[in-house]
């Protein structure tokens, strides 16, 4: 049987691998990649408790978890979309509209 302390292990390495993904990266596709995979390491730590203590609290948790991640992935493509229809491009650097400078 495989240990809490290896689940929750990959939980947070897919943690790490997500936020290191949000900070190093300028593709805004692989930054919602990154936060995708963030949610999965909560997801997995999430779960991986709730059978460990045997309480069902963190695995509804979860599953709430999941429906945020699909709610997000249906905005967050949208927007992608949108903002590569405006730029021809994904890399965050060409999305200054909405901080204040001389292009209002």
């Amino acid at each position: 049987m495989i240990s809490l302390t290896s689940y929750a292990f990959v939980s947070m390495i897919l943690f790490s691998i997500g936020v290191i993904g949000v900070i190093a990266r300028r593709n805004i596709f692989v930054i919602y990649m990154s936060i995708e995979l963030m949610l999965n390491g909560i997801t997995l730590f999430f779960v991986t408790f709730a059978r460990y203590h045997f309480n069902l609290d963190a695995q509804i948790i979860s599953i709430l978890v999941i429906a945020i991640a699909a709610a997000e992935a249906a905005i967050f493509l949208s927007v992608i979309i949108l903002l590569f229809r405006s730029k021809k491009s994904l890399d965050t650097d060409v999305f200054n509209t909405l901080t204040q400078g001389e292009n209002s």
